[in-house]
């Protein structure tokens, strides 16, 4: 694990947990077959791209993964139901690299298949990431930033208890044009005092 100027320094390195229905795992090299599964769907990745992925563009997004997670210590998780072992999307805490202006910094983020929508597997998933971002790592804030034009996104920031700071331009790079970000915020000391049940451990 490396140390980077782009996020805060962490107090340990975020593991694997389990929620009450999802098993949240970092990313392995031989995890491409399910998420290109999740990623063809254009609704995952409508913001930004208003498209899905290809095969070869969910290859590019695992390494890049696996290579956050060697940098950082820290990541995001594959999401898997735990009754069907299926999986389902991801969740987890990533360094905002788009944003340049708010780092150094953490952010909760999630993407899930379309099938699982509506089942409050966002908010599950995040609400662990939040969790270990403030005990596991000892971060003192965490943000998200969901599209504006995404307001089901919106939505689960707020639900995790997120104030929303302001509205943001993020510029734009190979694969998209400039985008407007909600930009959300929450402290440790409010989200604990909050939810103060945590995850399984493995």
């Amino acid at each position: 694990m490396g140390v980077s100027a782009l996020s805060p320094p962490i107090a340990a390195p975020l593991g694997d947990v389990n929620t009450e229905r999802l098993s949240l795992r970092r990313f392995e090299r031989d995890d491409l077959d399910e998420p290109a599964a999740v990623f063809e769907h254009r609704e995952v990745w409508q913001f930004p791209y208003g498209r899905g992925m290809t095969g070869e563009e969910t290859e590019a997004f695992l390494d890049a993964q696996i290579a956050h997670w060697d940098q950082h210590g820290f990541g995001c998780w594959t999401a898997k139901e735990i009754a069907s072992g299926r999986l389902i999307g991801y969740v987890g805490l990533s360094v905002p690299t788009f944003l340049p202006d708010i780092l150094p910094a953490v952010e909760v983020g999630w993407r899930f298949a379309p099938a699982a929508w509506g089942n409050g597997y966002a908010t599950e998933g995040a609400t662990a990431a939040l969790h270990e971002a403030f005990t596991t790592m000892g971060l003192d804030w965490v943000c998200s930033l969901p599209q504006a034009d995404n307001p089901r996104s919106g939505r689960v920031a707020e639900r995790l208890g997120m104030k929303l700071i302001r509205d943001v331009n993020v510029p734009a790079n190979a694969r998209r044009g400039e985008v407007v970000a909600q930009h959300y915020q929450i402290a440790r000391d409010d989200r604990l005092a909050a939810h103060s049940s945590p995850p399984r451990r493995e």
